[in-house]
């Protein structure tokens, strides 16, 4: 080997190398910590995993000399389990930010644990607003959605076009009773009313008694403050009872992709929802997508898009920064501007919200299909600047 070559690879070694050791461990280490077999599996889970690998990829970290691991864990939608694997990974395994997170009650727990050991943390898929309201942390970045922009998106417009009275069925944990105090709260302001308010357990087996309850009420719209299986298992419970025969109708509060598939357009056609992203928005997310369902099978849900997109800011604040630590790392990526394929540009506030657009869609009619998985026609977009609650509205400590 001539001098010459010689040199370059020693420095080519060396610049690596140094690069490496301004990390804990000469590694980047990521946390997907989501629900691998449960209610959210198909929205989130492996779905999840695969797209902060393809946010490791298309960031290039191998190239730039950035060593990345990424680990994932079951967290059953238990916030002691999910409490559990945080504090084993932060403590013995070096894992250096947590990202996806289903279940607000999960994600709560491990805001607090985050903020505590001075790591980082990024929610794309739970959706309590407290997380950038009274329990926001400089630790943590809410992503994708929240149930404020959920509320403001789906409450004040089904109001507006005739919805005034409103039945909640409400999952019981700390995402149910927050959405349905948001939705309420856009209803009101809108003009309308709420006349019962009814709680199920999580992933009940069925729901028949509380839909009763919900459409003797005489409310024209059934809210679901829940998600997943039970916002499935809702819809096609209330198909078998008659509920949208009789003049009533769902207002699904948070649905995605998934349960659409599942319930099939027979069933959710004309079910209008309010979502972060949708796979066939445009060139770029359609792009990502089809790369996504080559290795899923399936078409990402706006939480497993908010894996990719904040990860790969992430990854950015951490090259920026040379740097790992949570703290330091998170206060890089507020003081950044974001930019990815998925949600184009925005920002992130000083209480941990990421900025950008949220879509009305309304679920296909069968014959208005054209494809598989051509689910949503467009209602309506709500603009950066009114798609969050105002930072000022939620009582985080971080808002001066």
């Amino acid at each position: 080997m001539s001098t010459r070559r010689l040199f370059t690879a020693v420095l080519l070694t060396f610049s690596i190398a140094t690069a490496q050791a301004q990390f804990s461990d000469g590694v980047i280490k990521i946390g997907v910590l989501t629900d691998l077999s449960g209610p959210y599996a198909n929205s989130t889970g492996p779905g999840s995993v695969l797209a902060a690998q393809m946010a490791v990829k298309d960031f290039g970290a191998a190239k730039k000399g950035m060593k990345v691991e990424i680990v994932s864990g079951d967290h059953k939608n238990k916030p002691e389990i999910g409490s559990a694997i945080v504090n084993k990974w932060y403590d013995e395994d070096k894992v250096d930010v947590v990202v996806d997170v289903p279940s607000s009650s999960v994600a709560l727990a491990v805001n607090e644990i985050t903020r505590q050991k001075k790591k980082a943390l990024l929610v794309s898929s739970a959706g309590s607003s407290d997380l950038t309201g009274k329990a926001c942390s400089p630790n943590t970045v809410h992503w994708t959605f929240d149930t404020w922009a959920l509320a403001n998106g789906t409450g004040s417009v089904v109001v507006l076009t005739g919805g005034k009275t409103w039945a909640f069925l409400t999952v019981d944990y700390a995402f149910g009773p927050t959405l349905e105090h948001d939705t309420e709260a856009a209803i009101v302001e809108a003009g309308g009313k709420v006349v019962t308010n009814i709680t199920h357990p999580f992933s009940v087996p069925d729901l028949t008694p509380f839909l009763i309850q919900a459409r003797d009420s005489g409310a024209k719209i059934i809210g679901l403050a829940n998600a997943g299986g039970d916002t499935i298992n809702a819809i096609k419970t209330g198909a078998k009872l008659g509920i949208g025969k009789s003049g009533q109708q769902f207002a699904g509060l948070l649905v995605t992709e998934s349960d659409v598939h599942t319930l099939g357009l027979e069933t959710a056609q004309g079910l209008l929802l309010t979502t972060a992203f949708y796979w066939d928005q445009n060139p770029k997310t359609r792009l990502w997508s089809k790369r996504f369902y080559e290795k899923q099978k399936r078409m990402p849900t706006m939480g497993q898009a908010g894996v990719y997109a904040s990860v790969l800011h992430y990854l950015k604040a951490v090259e920026a920064l040379q740097s790992d630590d949570g703290t330091r790392v998170i206060a890089k990526m507020k003081e950044m501007a974001t930019n990815d394929p998925l949600f184009g540009s925005g920002i992130i506030r000083p209480d941990g919200r990421k900025v950008h657009s949220m879509y009305l869609y309304e679920v296909k009619k069968p014959s208005e299909s054209h494809a598989p998985w051509d689910y949503y026609k467009l209602r309506g977009i709500i603009p950066p600047d009114t798609a969050f609650r105002p930072r000022k509205g939620g009582g985080c400590s971080l808002i001066r």
